[in-house]
Protein backbone atom coordinates (compact mmCIF):
# COMPACT_ATOMS: atom_id res chain seq x y z
CA UNK A 1 0.00 0.00 0.00
CA UNK A 2 1.33 3.00 -0.99
CA UNK A 3 2.05 6.08 1.51
CA UNK A 4 -0.04 9.27 1.65
CA UNK A 5 0.33 12.81 2.73
CA UNK A 6 -3.41 14.79 3.48
CA UNK A 7 -4.35 18.24 4.09
CA UNK A 8 -7.29 17.79 6.74
CA UNK A 9 -7.57 21.13 7.46
CA UNK A 10 -5.92 24.71 6.47
CA UNK A 11 -3.38 23.87 8.87
CA UNK A 12 -3.90 20.08 10.15
CA UNK A 13 -1.44 17.51 7.99
CA UNK A 14 -1.44 14.11 8.15
CA UNK A 15 1.41 11.66 6.63
CA UNK A 16 0.70 7.82 6.28
CA UNK A 17 3.90 5.35 5.03
CA UNK A 18 3.29 1.70 4.89
CA UNK A 19 7.14 0.97 4.08
CA UNK A 20 10.09 3.14 4.86
CA UNK A 21 10.01 6.50 3.16
CA UNK A 22 13.23 8.83 2.48
CA UNK A 23 11.66 11.89 2.56
CA UNK A 24 12.73 15.49 0.58
CA UNK A 25 14.01 18.35 2.16
CA UNK A 26 11.21 20.82 3.69
CA UNK A 27 11.99 23.87 4.66
CA UNK A 28 9.69 24.85 7.77
CA UNK A 29 8.84 29.02 6.79
CA UNK A 30 6.21 28.75 10.29
CA UNK A 31 6.17 27.08 13.47
CA UNK A 32 5.36 23.06 13.03
CA UNK A 33 3.84 21.05 16.27
CA UNK A 34 3.74 17.88 15.61
CA UNK A 35 2.92 14.04 16.87
CA UNK A 36 4.62 10.58 16.17
CA UNK A 37 0.87 8.44 16.36
CA UNK A 38 3.16 5.35 14.82
CA UNK A 39 6.34 4.46 13.63
CA UNK A 40 9.33 6.78 14.00
CA UNK A 41 10.95 9.73 11.67
CA UNK A 42 14.50 10.13 11.52
CA UNK A 43 16.12 13.85 10.45
CA UNK A 44 18.72 15.25 9.77
CA UNK A 45 19.28 19.05 9.98
CA UNK A 46 22.10 21.44 10.13
CA UNK A 47 24.10 20.77 13.03
CA UNK A 48 22.76 17.67 13.44
CA UNK A 49 19.90 14.57 13.18
CA UNK A 50 17.56 13.44 15.40
CA UNK A 51 15.33 10.49 16.05
CA UNK A 52 11.15 10.93 16.67
CA UNK A 53 10.09 7.57 18.56
CA UNK A 54 6.33 6.54 18.75
CA UNK A 55 4.59 8.75 21.34
CA UNK A 56 6.48 12.06 21.37
CA UNK A 57 5.60 15.74 19.77
CA UNK A 58 8.07 17.64 18.69
CA UNK A 59 8.05 21.33 17.93
CA UNK A 60 9.77 22.67 15.31
CA UNK A 61 10.30 26.37 14.95
CA UNK A 62 9.92 28.37 12.00
CA UNK A 63 13.07 28.88 9.29
CA UNK A 64 14.68 25.63 9.61
CA UNK A 65 15.86 22.86 7.26
CA UNK A 66 14.61 19.38 7.95
CA UNK A 67 15.10 15.91 5.66
CA UNK A 68 13.47 12.89 7.20
CA UNK A 69 13.20 8.93 6.66
CA UNK A 70 9.84 7.45 7.53
CA UNK A 71 10.29 3.87 9.37
CA UNK A 72 6.93 2.33 9.93
CA UNK A 73 6.18 0.46 13.37
CA UNK A 74 6.08 -3.21 13.84
CA UNK A 75 2.62 -3.27 12.76
CA UNK A 76 3.59 -2.12 9.12
CA UNK A 77 1.89 1.86 9.70
CA UNK A 78 3.64 5.38 10.13
CA UNK A 79 1.43 7.98 10.79
CA UNK A 80 2.68 11.47 11.50
CA UNK A 81 0.09 14.15 12.58
CA UNK A 82 1.52 18.26 12.17
CA UNK A 83 -0.10 21.85 12.66
CA UNK A 84 1.47 24.79 11.20
CA UNK A 85 0.90 27.50 13.71
CA UNK A 86 1.84 30.24 11.36
CA UNK A 87 2.51 34.12 12.20
CA UNK A 88 -0.82 35.18 11.24
CA UNK A 89 -2.42 33.27 13.81
CA UNK A 90 0.12 33.75 16.60
CA UNK A 91 0.15 37.44 16.45
CA UNK A 92 -3.77 37.98 16.27
CA UNK A 93 -2.94 35.72 20.02
CA UNK A 94 -0.90 37.65 21.09
CA UNK A 95 -2.81 40.71 20.34
CA UNK A 96 -5.65 39.61 22.28
CA UNK A 97 -3.75 38.38 25.07
CA UNK A 98 -1.30 41.12 25.27
CA UNK A 99 1.75 39.20 25.21
CA UNK A 100 5.49 40.38 25.04
CA UNK A 101 8.34 39.02 25.35
CA UNK A 102 11.86 40.02 26.39
CA UNK A 103 14.06 39.02 23.71
CA UNK A 104 14.89 35.81 22.06
CA UNK A 105 14.77 32.34 22.41
CA UNK A 106 18.49 31.05 23.79
CA UNK A 107 17.78 27.52 23.68
CA UNK A 108 17.64 24.62 21.35
CA UNK A 109 16.70 25.36 17.93
CA UNK A 110 14.57 22.32 18.09
CA UNK A 111 12.25 20.75 21.03
CA UNK A 112 11.08 17.31 21.58
CA UNK A 113 9.32 16.00 24.51
CA UNK A 114 6.78 13.75 25.66
CA UNK A 115 3.05 14.36 25.62
CA UNK A 116 1.40 15.67 28.70
CA UNK A 117 -2.37 13.86 29.38
CA UNK A 118 -3.68 17.43 27.77
CA UNK A 119 -1.63 17.65 24.43
CA UNK A 120 -1.72 13.68 24.09
CA UNK A 121 -5.96 13.82 24.41
CA UNK A 122 -5.47 17.12 22.28
CA UNK A 123 -3.91 15.00 19.08
CA UNK A 124 -6.64 11.93 19.75
CA UNK A 125 -9.27 14.81 19.60
CA UNK A 126 -8.13 15.07 15.92
CA UNK A 127 -8.94 11.90 15.27
CA UNK A 128 -12.30 12.34 13.83
CA UNK A 129 -11.28 15.03 11.43
CA UNK A 130 -8.70 12.99 10.36
CA UNK A 131 -10.65 9.40 9.77
CA UNK A 132 -13.63 12.15 8.00
CA UNK A 133 -16.50 11.22 10.71
CA UNK A 134 -16.84 14.90 11.19
CA UNK A 135 -15.85 17.78 8.66
CA UNK A 136 -13.58 20.82 10.61
CA UNK A 137 -15.65 24.71 9.57
CA UNK A 138 -13.14 27.07 9.35
CA UNK A 139 -14.11 28.18 12.55
CA UNK A 140 -13.64 25.17 14.39
CA UNK A 141 -10.02 24.77 12.45
CA UNK A 142 -9.23 28.48 14.12
CA UNK A 143 -10.20 27.02 17.43
CA UNK A 144 -8.54 24.33 17.28
CA UNK A 145 -5.33 26.00 16.40
CA UNK A 146 -5.98 28.30 19.49
CA UNK A 147 -6.03 25.49 21.53
CA UNK A 148 -2.91 24.29 20.65
CA UNK A 149 -0.99 27.14 21.03
CA UNK A 150 -2.65 27.33 25.25
CA UNK A 151 -1.81 23.51 25.71
CA UNK A 152 1.46 24.52 24.34
CA UNK A 153 2.24 27.73 26.53
CA UNK A 154 0.51 25.33 29.51
CA UNK A 155 3.15 22.72 28.79
CA UNK A 156 6.36 24.87 28.49
CA UNK A 157 6.43 29.00 29.46
CA UNK A 158 9.67 29.06 27.48
CA UNK A 159 7.56 28.34 24.61
CA UNK A 160 6.28 31.83 24.61
CA UNK A 161 9.47 33.38 23.28
CA UNK A 162 9.50 30.87 20.26
CA UNK A 163 6.02 31.37 19.39
CA UNK A 164 5.41 35.14 19.84
CA UNK A 165 8.76 36.20 18.23
CA UNK A 166 7.84 38.33 15.29
CA UNK A 167 11.44 39.55 14.30
CA UNK A 168 13.39 38.86 11.22
CA UNK A 169 15.97 35.90 11.13
CA UNK A 170 19.64 36.95 12.49
CA UNK A 171 22.09 37.55 9.47
CA UNK A 172 24.13 34.81 9.59
CA UNK A 173 27.79 33.90 8.35
CA UNK A 174 26.99 32.91 4.96
CA UNK A 175 30.14 31.35 4.23
CA UNK A 176 29.74 28.89 6.96
CA UNK A 177 26.54 28.05 6.64
CA UNK A 178 26.88 27.34 3.13
CA UNK A 179 29.83 25.08 3.67
CA UNK A 180 27.83 23.36 6.44
CA UNK A 181 24.38 23.02 4.34
CA UNK A 182 25.40 22.68 0.45
CA UNK A 183 23.64 18.95 0.22
CA UNK A 184 20.23 20.69 1.07
CA UNK A 185 18.16 20.41 -2.09
CA UNK A 186 15.95 23.59 -1.87
CA UNK A 187 15.46 26.91 -2.92
CA UNK A 188 17.38 30.08 -3.67
CA UNK A 189 14.71 31.97 -1.67
CA UNK A 190 14.89 29.51 1.45
CA UNK A 191 18.58 29.50 1.25
CA UNK A 192 18.17 33.29 1.78
CA UNK A 193 15.64 33.45 4.08
CA UNK A 194 17.56 30.88 6.28
CA UNK A 195 20.66 33.11 6.52
CA UNK A 196 18.84 36.08 6.95
CA UNK A 197 18.61 37.73 3.95
CA UNK A 198 16.24 38.67 0.83
CA UNK A 199 16.99 36.79 -2.48
CA UNK A 200 19.21 39.91 -3.83
CA UNK A 201 21.51 40.75 -0.61
CA UNK A 202 21.84 36.63 -1.00
CA UNK A 203 23.22 36.67 -3.87
CA UNK A 204 24.90 39.65 -3.84
CA UNK A 205 27.20 38.74 -0.72
CA UNK A 206 27.27 34.87 -2.62
CA UNK A 207 29.61 36.32 -5.46
CA UNK A 208 31.26 38.26 -3.38
CA UNK A 209 32.49 35.45 -0.85
CA UNK A 210 32.62 32.86 -3.16
CA UNK A 211 33.41 34.75 -6.43
CA UNK A 212 30.85 32.57 -8.45
CA UNK A 213 26.86 32.61 -8.41
CA UNK A 214 25.10 30.34 -5.43
CA UNK A 215 23.92 28.01 -8.40
CA UNK A 216 27.24 27.40 -10.04
CA UNK A 217 28.62 26.81 -6.40
CA UNK A 218 26.52 24.15 -4.86
CA UNK A 219 26.97 22.13 -8.25
CA UNK A 220 30.76 22.17 -7.93
CA UNK A 221 30.54 21.75 -3.74
CA UNK A 222 28.21 18.59 -4.05
CA UNK A 223 30.49 17.03 -7.21
CA UNK A 224 33.60 17.60 -5.14
CA UNK A 225 32.29 15.70 -2.49
CA UNK A 226 30.76 12.83 -4.41
CA UNK A 227 34.14 12.64 -6.16
CA UNK A 228 35.18 12.20 -2.94
CA UNK A 229 32.83 9.45 -1.19
CA UNK A 230 33.56 7.65 -5.22
CA UNK A 231 37.18 7.48 -5.16
CA UNK A 232 38.13 7.20 -1.35
CA UNK A 233 35.19 5.57 -0.14
CA UNK A 234 34.40 3.40 -2.51
CA UNK A 235 30.56 4.23 -2.25
CA UNK A 236 28.31 4.08 -5.14
CA UNK A 237 26.15 7.29 -6.46
CA UNK A 238 22.76 4.99 -5.89
CA UNK A 239 23.96 5.50 -1.85
CA UNK A 240 24.24 9.21 -1.77
CA UNK A 241 22.84 11.08 -4.72
CA UNK A 242 20.02 12.26 -3.24
CA UNK A 243 22.10 12.61 0.39
CA UNK A 244 24.05 15.24 -1.67
CA UNK A 245 21.29 17.46 -3.30
CA UNK A 246 21.11 16.15 -6.99
CA UNK A 247 17.54 14.95 -7.99
CA UNK A 248 18.17 12.64 -10.92
CA UNK A 249 20.54 9.77 -11.06
CA UNK A 250 21.01 9.86 -14.78
CA UNK A 251 21.84 13.91 -14.75
CA UNK A 252 24.46 13.13 -12.01
CA UNK A 253 25.98 10.71 -14.05
CA UNK A 254 26.08 12.41 -16.91
CA UNK A 255 27.03 15.68 -15.32
CA UNK A 256 30.11 13.99 -13.49
CA UNK A 257 31.25 12.73 -16.65
CA UNK A 258 31.55 16.06 -18.40
CA UNK A 259 33.52 17.66 -14.74
CA UNK A 260 35.45 14.58 -14.85
CA UNK A 261 36.16 13.00 -17.81
CA UNK A 262 35.39 9.57 -16.07
CA UNK A 263 32.81 7.49 -15.47
CA UNK A 264 32.09 6.68 -11.61
CA UNK A 265 32.62 3.10 -12.83
CA UNK A 266 36.32 4.10 -13.92
CA UNK A 267 36.44 6.07 -10.80
CA UNK A 268 35.45 3.51 -8.84
CA UNK A 269 37.88 0.67 -10.24
CA UNK A 270 40.66 3.69 -9.66
CA UNK A 271 40.06 3.11 -6.24
CA UNK A 272 40.05 -0.85 -5.98
CA UNK A 273 43.06 -0.39 -7.82
CA UNK A 274 44.62 1.83 -5.35
CA UNK A 275 43.63 -0.61 -2.36
CA UNK A 276 45.06 -4.15 -4.32
CA UNK A 277 48.50 -2.22 -4.68
CA UNK A 278 48.64 -1.07 -0.98
CA UNK A 279 48.18 -4.83 -0.05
Amino acid sequence: MEGKKETIFDRLVVSCQFKKHRGYEEFFSEHLLGFQLSGETHAVFPGGTAVIPENTIILIRKNHLIRTTKYPSSAGEYKFISINLDQEVLQQYAFENKIKIGGRYKGSQRLFFEPDEFLKSYFISLEPYINKKKEATPRLADLKIREAIELLLQANSDFKQILFDFSSPHKMDLEDFMKKNYMFNVSLEAFAQLTGRSLSVFKRDFSRIFSMSPKKWLQERRMQEAHYLIKHLAQKPTDFYLDLGFENLSHFYSSFKKKYGITTTDLRKEHDSMVENKQ
